[in-house]
């Protein structure tokens, strides 16, 4: 089980989606959590069509650099705690046992690193 983690800093760019793509077929990702992708949900769900995730989970941004994404496929997953920069899980799959995971994106402005 591959699992794929990325600052994107935004995928409005053609580019960057594409590279996006092209790694997580490289590496047959089951597992993707994307920060910073500046995008809403209504954006990011049209995104994991177009590969083979089919559960989604998302964090729109607040500002300009924030937003979370988490796509996965082959695995169960429940969502324990979301906040804006942090996303806790228990993942389970077949034949495996559950474990948690923590999403974390620290936050880029001063102010707010303190807090998480």
């Amino acid at each position: 089980m591959a699992l794929l983690a990325w600052n994107v800093r935004g995928l409005d760019n053609r580019n960057i989606v594409q590279a996006l793509n092209g790694v997580i077929f490289k590496y047959n990702s089951c597992i993707v959590f994307l920060s910073e992708t500046k995008q809403r949900k209504s954006y990011l769900e049209k995104l994991p069509r177009k590969n083979k995730f089919s559960k989604g989970f998302y964090v729109n941004p607040i500002r300009k650099a924030e937003g979370l994404a988490l796509w996965l496929t082959e695995v169960d997953i429940t969502i324990l705690n979301e906040r804006k920069n942090l996303i806790d899980v228990s993942i389970s799959s077949v034949g495996s046992e559950t474990w948690l995971c923590s999403f974390i994106y620290a936050p880029p402005y001063n102010e707010e690193k303190q807090k998480l």
